[in-house]
């Protein structure tokens, strides 16, 4: 995987298609993010390079509720590349 912008924004793209809100913000975080379940907010710290980023997002992926019929076709397919393996097995 690039650790591109385009690569970020299609990763975002998985979140927000779950109905949650990705927010960049300085703060002290001890992991480089908060979850706000209620209110379904991700918040990463902002100070964190592209390539933290991308896999602070991917490491919070299963952390999410996100169901893959809200996601276009598009992020489906990124979404399923990203899950570990064992999680493929559970959703089948």
């Amino acid at each position: 995987m690039k650790f591109t912008q385009n690569t970020l924004d299609k990763i975002e793209r998985i979140i927000e298609e779950s109905g949650y809100i990705v927010r960049f913000e300085k703060g002290t975080f001890q992991s480089g993010y908060c979850i706000l379940q209620a209110k379904k907010v991700v918040v990463l710290n902002k100070f964190l390079a592209i390539e933290g980023r991308i896999n602070t997002l991917i490491d919070l992926l299963p952390l999410l509720n996100i169901n893959i019929d809200d996601l276009t076709h598009e992020s489906q397919k990124l979404f399923l590349d990203l899950m570990p393996v064992q999680e493929h097995k559970m959703a089948s």
